[in-house]
């Protein structure tokens, strides 16, 4: 199995990089600033749930098939950057709820998870990011690769989980009142629709 050297080098190496404000932290913090802890959490549970699956798709080489096609790597990025525009649509048409509080919970709930999963899934960068790093911490010979890049990607979703957990404390600190149904139910709106938007054009 890896060495605890290693798991430690990775786990310094994956705080370096989790720290570093990226779409992931984005993505979350908007969420929370808008609508709530609940909602980023479930939005960040989607994402930790979309890099473990790149994690196990890379062990098995898959990935690396994906990689090798162009053609392939460009078709996921457009059509992530077209969901993602497609929810930006939906959250400035979408009508307003008549339960201020409950609703908006119950039903953007299932919708953050799916969001941060695909968002995660469509994006080229996460599976060359995964690509690029957790093969240097594989121990040859010592176990299933597999086994050592889910270790890698539990390890890395941990890390990453703890630091946008106090990312989206804060930014829900900060946002109190854009989810809610007074004068600044619009500008919230605006803002995730915004994020939505600018993430589309990052990854396109």
């Amino acid at each position: 199995m890896i060495s605890g050297a290693t798991l430690l080098a990775f786990t310094g190496a994956s705080l370096a990089l989790a720290i570093t404000p990226g779409p992931d932290m984005m993505l979350c913090a908007s969420r929370a600033a808008t609508q709530g802890r609940w909602v980023a959490c479930l939005t960040l549970l989607g994402v930790c749930t979309g890099l473990m699956i790149h994690a196990l798709l890379a062990g098995l080489g898959l990935s690396q098939l994906l990689i090798a096609s162009p053609s392939a790597l460009t078709a996921v990025r457009w059509i992530g950057a077209g969901y993602l525009l497609w929810i930006a649509f939906r959250t400035l048409t979408a009508p307003p709820p008549t339960d201020a509080v409950a609703a908006p919970r119950a039903r953007s709930g299932a919708q953050a998870f799916r969001v941060g999963l695909l968002t995660n899934l469509f994006n080229p960068k996460v599976i060359l990011f995964v690509l690029a790093l957790y093969p240097q911490f594989v121990t040859p010979g010592a176990a299933p690769v597999v086994g050592q890049m889910l270790l890698l990607g539990f390890i890395n979703v941990i890390v990453g989980f703890a630091v946008n957990a106090v990312v989206i404390e804060a930014s829900a600190r900060l946002g109190r009142g854009l989810g809610g149904g007074g004068r600044f139910a619009g500008l919230g709106r605006w803002l995730m629709a915004s994020v939505f938007g600018a993430l589309a054009a990052r990854l396109a």
